[in-house]
């Protein structure tokens, strides 16, 4: 075998790195029994590496195209099209030259080839190069064909190539080009087949594009594809397109496009039996590669021919519950408030703190598999009533699910898990201890219930203190029956759904009664108990501290986590300043963006993460701040019960109207602010157990079994548990799952699919919103106009005044934040979603839901945000 010059029969997975992704996938469908491949051979990586290799022009451009950004796109055209030209120029070494002419004389020097490029990195399962690089169809000749190699050698350096490395993080110098010489079909008809529906991701339907002639002119967007969707042998639609034009071969090589005569535009391309023959040709190359294919066919003279099969890598993953069974999956991150993946360790976490058999995991994050309740017609209305008040859009994909009545029908009954209370005997314990914290209204209640959990978490922090190796794990899932206890605690729960009710009660009646959508809005505003709007007022404390000390400023532009409070210590004013944020950190320490996975380093481990909030409170707000917006919001909620209660006078039945209301403003006022300390006191005792873990973590890394601690990350509960047990790890797990996170990383998780892979979305109404304007959820009432700030990263958070924050999602971990921005937008959300919750409590105007607004809505562009009716829309009087 040639290191140069491989066939299709001596390839195979295993020669990825010498013939890339399209050789690799040619090589191996040419083994798959039934399916035609025309033949060719690839010129390896090997032989490109031989031409570049001490080329000192072409690595002094590759070193200057590796120090540009993606924005410099002048720079990167002028670098890469020098790089182009240097490999074009570049003579093929002589004995390359040989083993190629070799080939071409085997399979016929007077046959037409198309040269194709094939990136080691291209046709990936978790990347797609595919159009980057140079594509040469009917060429003849050894010479030509020579000519085009060195083409496509040039080509990965084309300006897209270069760009789409960037966006993905691949290295230009470690990114290596082989190249694919394939005899040549001279088909009546070509296209593309998806063996998972590409516009719903439905694994079961495949989907065809076909055209005459050549399949360039469909990739290329020439023509209008016919496209045939198929299930399971059965053509289930068809879109049969005027087709123009088609794209020839000439017999002397090249290709030109014709006109396709008036009679024959609209004819199908492919008859119902050729269709479906193509379909089955499909689904063979599907189960070889294992996984969903996008493939190039064309037929010709009655035979389908195979050239190209990539994996589809735009699919989000489905839960591997291979039952036969269609089931319903509800994404767990929408409701949480944490989209982004989560690592093995936190997943499995989570799983056994809920115990949820219901919990499915996919691309890296959770999913409810509710398929039994909306099996059931009383379980799709407590899930629609359920979800409604965490993510509109998940209720409304759901009601769009429901009409597919057939589909409904279908998911197999069995033990619901959407049920008043969950555990066992709660079910009536629950509205008994509601109608008492209803009548009595005390407001000790809620310090009663955090007294008792403070108690808890100091003797937690006792008795985990000296506990270690196989002693340690059982002892959490010992504790794990603990902190379950603490939360479905009757008390606990009536005084949260409680103050819920009465808010829900307060809202509807006020709209009712007076018109007045924004009532609940102003009346939460300061309330007691609110762990999480305390947490970012106590930041202003930090602040005050913070300004008083320049050299404190300073060093905060450019602190260390590791040195944090030593370098503190040796500043004036440091040891001041670390007398504020070291309570600060015993209080709100375990908490940060992400907290759902326990992997996620807290503040207490990153204290520089707090720094661009406490800067930003310094820039945006004068000393007293805290009691400043405390008492303001005190003053503006009081003044709206009066108002609220005057006006309820002047009505029909005013007075029973007053009263009533009256007792629903102070239960509000007494327990809404208890909503955000259920999720505080998980996130107390998850840092404990964390601690406690990274103990363990470090006695693996000195014992050489992992390079350092963090990697217990990426193994679950249990494996770490064998880990330690056995002081033995097979490595290769944590570098595997390491790729597999970063993969996940670029994923978009859906709100609702199938156990068919096909995704659900949900639509708001958007009749009485403004044209142009950004469709979501009003949730915090108010309209404000300023600049919005898009942020991805809270670390990377730099808020000014007249700021509103544009985001993914909030948890807990942004609030800080808050008290410095004017409005909220999110794309993630709903009235009882965190961000919600605490933009009505600090007054903010905000709009959650809005799909996509973090793309949509540019960095430092003018909107206004209308939390009354729930829309955002740009400033037009600029």
């Amino acid at each position: 075998m040639s290191s140069y010059v491989l066939g299709f029969n001596e390839i195979d997975k295993t020669k990825l790195s010498i013939v890339g992704g399209k050789g690799t996938n040619l090589g191996e469908l040419s083994k798959i029994e039934g399916i035609g491949v025309p033949e060719g051979f690839c010129v390896s990586t090997e032989a490109y590496k031989r031409i570049i290799e001490g080329n000192q022009e072409l690595n002094r451009l590759l070193d200057q195209l590796s120090l540009l950004q993606q924005g410099e796109l002048e720079k990167i055209r002028q670098i890469s099209a020098k790089i182009r030209a240097v490999i074009e120029e570049t003579a093929i070494a002589k004995e390359i030259e040989e083993q190629i002419n070799q080939y071409i004389t085997l399979l016929g020097e007077k046959n037409a080839y198309a040269v194709r490029s094939s990136a080691t990195a291209e046709d990936l399962p978790t990347a797609s190069f595919a159009g980057q690089q140079d594509t040469y169809l009917n060429i003849i000749g050894k010479d030509t064909i020579l000519k085009h190699i060195s083409k496509c050698w040039a080509s990965l350096f084309s300006d897209r190539a270069v760009t789409y490395r960037m966006q993905n993080g691949f290295d230009h110098s470690k990114v290596y080009l082989s190249v694919v010489v394939q005899r040549m079909v001279f088909p009546q008809a070509a296209g593309i087949m998806f063996t998972a529906d590409p516009v719903t991701y439905n694994r079961k339907v495949l989907s065809i594009d076909a055209g005459f002639g050549l399949g360039e002119a469909l990739v290329s967007g020439l023509v209008n594809a016919d496209i045939y969707k198929l299930r399971e042998g059965r053509i289930i639609d068809k879109k049969i397109s005027t087709k123009k034009l088609v794209i020839y071969a000439l017999e002397n090589g090249g290709t030109q496009k014709r006109e396709i005569e008036p009679q024959q535009q609209n004819e199908q391309t492919l008859t119902d039996e050729q269709i479906i023959q193509l379909e089955g040709l499909g689904r063979k190359i599907e189960a070889y590669f294992g996984s969903p294919q996008d493939i190039e066919w064309c037929l010709d003279e009655h035979t389908f021919y195979i050239v190209q099969s990539r994996p589809i890598t735009t699919l989000y993953p489905v839960p591997d519950v291979n039952d036969g069974k269609n089931r319903v999956y509800i994404s767990f991150g929408h409701q949480q408030m944490m989209t982004e993946p989560i690592k093995p360790l936190g997943m499995s976490m989570y799983q056994i703190f809920l115990k949820d058999h219901t919990l499915r995991q996919a691309g890296g994050r959770l999913f409810y598999d509710f398929t039994h309740d909306l099996a059931s017609r009383a379980g799709r209305r407590f899930a629609l009533k359920m979800f409604g008040g965490f993510d509109l859009l998940i209720k409304n994909a759901m009601l769009n699910l429901f009409k597919r009545k057939q589909f409904i029908k279908t998911l197999p009954r069995g033990k619901r898990v959407l049920r008043l209370g969950g555990q066992e005997g709660l079910t009536w314990r629950l509205p008994i201890e509601a109608i008492k914290v209803y009548l009595k209204n005390d407001p000790s209640l809620i310090k009663n219930i955090m007294s008792r959990n403070e108690e808890s978490i100091r003797d937690l922090q006792q008795r985990i203190a000296n506990v270690s190796g196989d002693e340690l794990f059982d002892f959490i899932l010992q504790d794990y029956k603990q902190l379950m206890k603490i939360m479905v605690d009757p008390k606990s729960m009536a005084a949260w759904l409680v103050g819920m009710l009465a808010a829900n009660w307060t809202k509807k009646k006020m709209e009712k009664w007076l018109g007045e959508k924004g009532a609940v809005t102003v009346l939460s505003q300061s309330v007691d108990n609110n762990v999480t709007s305390e947490m970012g007022l106590e930041l202003l404390d930090v602040a005050d501290a913070v300004r008083k000390y320049p050299a404190v400023i300073e060093y905060l532009h450019h602190a260390s986590d590791e040195t944090f409070f030593e370098d503190l210590a040796r500043l004036e004013g440091g040891e001041t300043v670390s007398k504020s944020i070291q309570p600060y950190l015993e209080k709100y320490g375990m908490r940060c963006s992400g907290e759902i996975d326990i992997t996620r380093p807290r503040w207490s481990e990153q204290p520089t993460a707090l720094i661009p909030m406490i800067l930003s409170n310094i820039r945006n707000f004068e000393p007293n701040s805290h009691s400043i917006k405390v008492e303001q919001g005190l003053k503006e909620a009081k003044h709206k019960e009066q108002e609220l209660l005057s006006r309820l006078e002047q009505l029909p039945g005013g007075r029973r109207k007053s009263k009533k209301t009256k007792k629903m403003v102070r239960i509000l006022r007494n327990l809404i602010g208890y909503r955000e300390y259920p999720k505080y006191t998980i996130m107390q005792r998850n840092y404990i157990y964390k601690q406690a873990l990274l103990r363990d973590a470090g006695k693996l890394a000195q014992n050489g079994v992992i390079r350092k601690k963090e990697d217990i990350y990426y193994l679950t509960f249990e494996e770490l548990r064998e880990a330690v047990k056995t002081n033995r790890l097979d490595y290769g797990i944590i570098t595997k799952r390491k790729a597999e996170y970063e993969f996940y990383e670029k994923l978009t998780p859906p709100r609702l699919m199938t156990s068919e892979g096909e995704v659900i979305s949900g639509e708001y109404n958007t009749e009485n919103i403004p044209q142009g304007a950004l469709a979501g959820i009003p949730v915090s009432t108010g309209i404000i106009e300023g600049r919005a700030r898009v942020v991805l990263k809270l670390e990377d958070a730099i808020i000014e005044e007249d700021d509103i924050l544009v985001t993914k999602f909030t948890d807990p971990g942004w609030t800080p934040l808050f008290v410095s921005v004017k409005g909220l937008v999110t794309e993630v959300g709903g009235m009882m979603t965190h961000g919600a919750v605490i933009a009505r409590e600090y007054g903010l105007p905000a709009v959650v839901g809005v799909n996509d607004a973090t793309k949509l809505i540019q960095d430092g562009q003018r909107i206004r945000v209308n939390g009354t009716e729930g829309y955002v829309e740009p400033c037009r009087n600029m």
